[in-house]
């Protein structure tokens, strides 16, 4: 029964669609900026300063290094 499970399920991971999450048509007409907040927790602040509450925050140590954005 166990190799049985284990067939199945390797049918059923070769099986799934690759991909899921349907492409988003972006709009380039905001006008982003980011920032450091310092405080107890120092914050990322990544905004879209032309939308009010467009905005994401991250503590400053979860935030990638500009080297891993490239």
């Amino acid at each position: 029964m166990g190799f049985a499970k284990f067939l199945y399920g390797c049918y059923i991971l070769s099986c799934m669609e690759s991909d899921t999450v349907a492409p988003v048509e972006m709009v380039a007409d905001g006008d982003i900026m980011a920032s450091v907040e310092e405080g107890p927790t120092d914050q990322f602040i990544l905004a879209d300063v032309t939308r009010d509450d467009a905005y994401l925050t991250t503590p400053l140590a979860d935030a990638a290094s500009l080297p891993a954005w490239r």
